[in-house]
């Protein structure tokens, strides 16, 4: 019991300061804080944050001509880096390096490939920007590392003035990035744009034997053949299209080259929207003139093994993953959520390339690879701590989203891990994936706080509920649950949720946050909930004050429907309201006041030191996230998106008392941060604001680009100080027009929205 008190103590109120030091305050991420233990296997990589729809790329993160490994996950646009490390007892393994993520831009979405086009032995980055293709160049960076530079924001081709215009893959459809012809050049392979109905080939027609990015459209039918929607394995051949009567299927496909029968050629595998197979397109006829027919297509690839299911959009990655020399298969669903029945617990499959020749073998291994090594609940993790079976040390219950239960339907649960280890060294050991059997209440979606609300000394646990829909379908709507503790002080928590207390008068919106938190300071646990609902307040974070009655039911009540009054930077409509927004509380900087955390569907996660004392807007503290790989201060990123949805919470596992900060993520785990150092700035130095913000190309023709953590405000001026132009609002990236800038040298100012302000000079040609 004491050690829940002391946890209740963090989130409901303040702590005491036991150190002083001269460190600045910030949040470190800590991959390896606790062990987390499944059956009898130590989870490798537990605190990654799981995965939905991931996409693979290797690169040499740290220098060291190893190999690494790149994710890019589309549900959440997030970047995930692995580095290939040495694994005990021999061999190879990879291990989540979460501090190199900050080298990958984070404005990336809908699909990522590294690949090298200039032939320097850097992979560089193409990515999805408004339907085009935008890629940065990998120049050298600092011991070896990645530096991604914008080098153009569309690739266009060129045939004749008649015929020429952007490549347009879209953002649904992903390309094959590769030397096609075998000139040494990378070309550009992809489904059309209009219908994905034909695939075009875009040949590499730069001057320079190898590095250009100049493209001529070559083949406006690659291959021959065409993809109907009359069913997934529906094509046809020697150029012709579909008939009317089986339109161009309107969803998403991708494509992937590799020589599948060794012959020196580009075979294909095409996965589609709505669709389990992965066809494979043996290429009959050239490197330079692509040819397919019905008696190449396979809808059971690969043969000989488990062919290729993946319960919608299955995408191949052709890299080596078992670190064997030979290029592999890693198969992924390409969806931007789940509506498809896919359990995104087990949503990365892994083929083993078992050939030591040119034809590759692919040997089916696993449908978990990597996920089986980390926390993966499925969608929509939130956790929660509290000292669950009466030991005193604190155990964790994870809430999930989850859509692979009977018939399709959601079915949330509760995962129950229980602290095995000690006050000072935990571990948790998976007990249950089903904790209170919730799972048979079919709810969509399941946030828990475990807390002390009845004031009795012991966890109660409250429940964020979606409800389902009889059809399977999540409601619109949700409901705070309360679960009070009927077991003696000392004994296993006995929880009833048949007995559970509704609480009345809040937004009961779907995908609601709430946080019982001491707001007022009378001793009572108060309410902040973050909410979506767009009502006549149409605001983001509400409180609702504990009354003490009796009836938690009917305890609280709102004293402020806009609470710290957050905006969202970003240009949004009518309020620029911050969307999916879950606060927690606690003492982060061990001043011993309260703070409040904040985490929205942006990715950001905004700490205010001290809230009680605040008014009004609350004003954040900058870059609380320290990089210890970079040596700088920070913003948080774990990705975008109106899904994407981050559940903060805090406890002190290691008895330094200190909280760590735990968030759960929309891919079905968890990323855990530590605390470092305890001095308060509300603003960074300025070199570290001074080595963030990137302005470039530069010299520049045209336009330029200013890149930034934080949102900013960008102002230009000429060398006598006369204002030429300034943002209207502040946002990451700002794109300069310099049409009508007379050559010269300018001076361009970005402002953070705490008035923190570094320049940087321009040169426009």
């Amino acid at each position: 019991m004491n050690r829940f008190l002391l946890f209740l103590f963090v989130i409901a109120g303040p702590l005491v300061a036991t150190a002083q030091n001269n460190v600045p305050f910030g949040l470190v991420s800590r991959p390896d804080l606790v062990k987390i233990v499944h059956g009898t296997e130590t989870l490798p990589n537990a605190w990654v944050g799981g995965l939905n729809s991931p996409q693979f790329s290797a690169i040499d993160l740290n220098g060291d001509q190893q190999p690494d490994l790149y994710l890019f996950d589309r549900v959440t646009n997030r970047s995930l880096t692995f580095l290939n490390v040495a694994a005990p007892g021999g061999g190879r393994r990879y291990q989540y390096a979460p501090e190199y993520e900050a080298l990958f831009p984070s404005t990336l979405v809908n699909w990522v490939l590294l690949r090298d086009y200039d032939c320097d032995g850097r992979p560089d980055l193409f990515t999805s920007r408004s339907g085009n293709i935008a890629v940065y160049r990998n120049v050298a960076g600092s011991g070896g590392r990645p530096d991604f530079q914008l080098v153009s924001e569309q690739l266009s081709f060129f045939n004749t003035p008649t015929l020429q215009g952007n490549i347009l893959p879209g953002g649904y459809n992903m390309p094959a990035l590769q030397d096609v012809d075998g000139d040494g050049r990378l070309d550009i392979v992809t489904f059309d744009f209009v219908n994905s109905a034909v695939v075009q080939y875009y040949r590499n027609s730069s001057p320079e034997p190898c590095g250009g990015l100049q493209f001529r459209l070559e083949a406006p039918q690659w291959g021959g053949f065409a993809s109907c929607a009359v069913s997934c394995t529906s094509f046809t051949f020697n150029n012709t299209y579909c008939r009317p009567a089986g339109t161009a299927h309107t969803g998403g496909h991708n494509i992937t080259l590799l020589d599948l029968d060794g012959d020196g050629d580009q075979d294909a595998l095409v996965g589609r929207d709505y669709c389990a197979e992965l066809v494979s397109l043996r290429n009959d006829g050239t490197k330079s003139e692509a040819l397919m027919s019905s008696a190449s297509l396979s809808s059971s690839f690969p043969s000989g093994t488990t062919p290729v299911r993946v319960a919608n959009f299955p995408t191949a990655y052709h890299l080596d993953v078992n670190f064997d020399g030979r290029p592999d298969l890693v198969v992924t669903p390409s969806v931007f959520d789940n509506q498809d029945t896919i359990n995104t617990t087990q949503s990365v499959a892994f083929y083993e390339n078992t050939s030591t020749g040119a034809v590759p073998n692919f040997a089916y291994r696993q449908n978990d690879f990597l996920q089986r090594g980390m926390i993966d609940t499925g969608e929509g993790a939130a956790p929660t701590f509290a000292d669950i079976d009466g030991d005193g040390l604190l155990d964790m219950l994870v809430g999930s989203t989850n859509r692979n239960g009977a018939k399709g339907f959601f079915r949330a649960s509760l995962t129950y891990y229980r602290n095995v280890g000690t006050a000072t060294q935990p571990t948790f050991q998976l007990m249950t994936k089903d904790y209170l059997n919730l799972s048979m209440q079919r709810y969509a979606g399941i946030r828990p706080l475990l807390t002390d609300l009845n004031q009795d000394g012991r966890p109660d646990l409250a429940l964020m509920v979606i409800p389902m829909n009889p059809n399977g379908t999540p409601a619109p709507t949700s409901q705070l649950r309360v679960l009070l503790n009927t077991a003696p002080a000392g004994q296993p928590a006995a929880f009833n949720n048949a007995t559970a207390q509704v609480i009345q008068n809040l937004p009961n919106y779907i995908d609601d946050a709430p946080c019982f938190t001491d707001v007022d300071g009378d001793g009572r646990l108060d309410l902040l909930i973050g909410t979506n609902i767009n009502d006549q307040a149409a605001t983001s974070l509400r409180y609702y004050r504990n009354t003490g009655a009796a009836n938690l039911s009917q305890a609280f009540a709102l004293v402020n429907a806009d609470f710290g009054q957050l905006r969202s930077p970003r240009e949004a409509p009518l309020t620029n309201r911050p969307y999916n927004v879950h606060p927690a509380v606690a003492d982060f900087d061990n001043d011993g006041q309260p703070d409040l955390l904040v985490t929205d569907s942006d990715g950001r996660i905004r700490l205010f030191s001290n809230y009680r004392a605040q008014q009004g807007a609350f004003t954040p503290l900058s870059e609380t996230f320290y990089n210890e790989l970079l040596g700088r201060y920070q913003q948080a990123w774990l990705g975008q998106g109106t899904r994407s949805r981050l559940a903060p919470a805090v406890a002190d596992l290691n008895g330094d008392q200190r909280p760590e900060l735990f968030i759960g993520l929309e891919s079905g785990g968890i990323v855990a941060y530590a605390m470092r150092g305890t001095v308060v700035t509300d603003a960074p130095t300025a070199p570290t604001l001074l080595t963030a913000v990137q302005l470039y190309p530069n010299p520049a023709r045209g336009t330029a680009t200013l890149e930034s953590p934080d949102p900013v405000r960008v102002s230009m001026f000429d060398v006598t100080g006369r204002l030429l132009y300034r943002s209207a609002s502040a946002a990451r990236t700002h794109q300069l027009d310099l049409h009508d800038r007379a050559a010269g040298v300018y001076v361009v100012q970005a402002e953070t929205l705490a008035s923190q302000r570094t320049t940087r000079r321009l040169v426009v040609q």
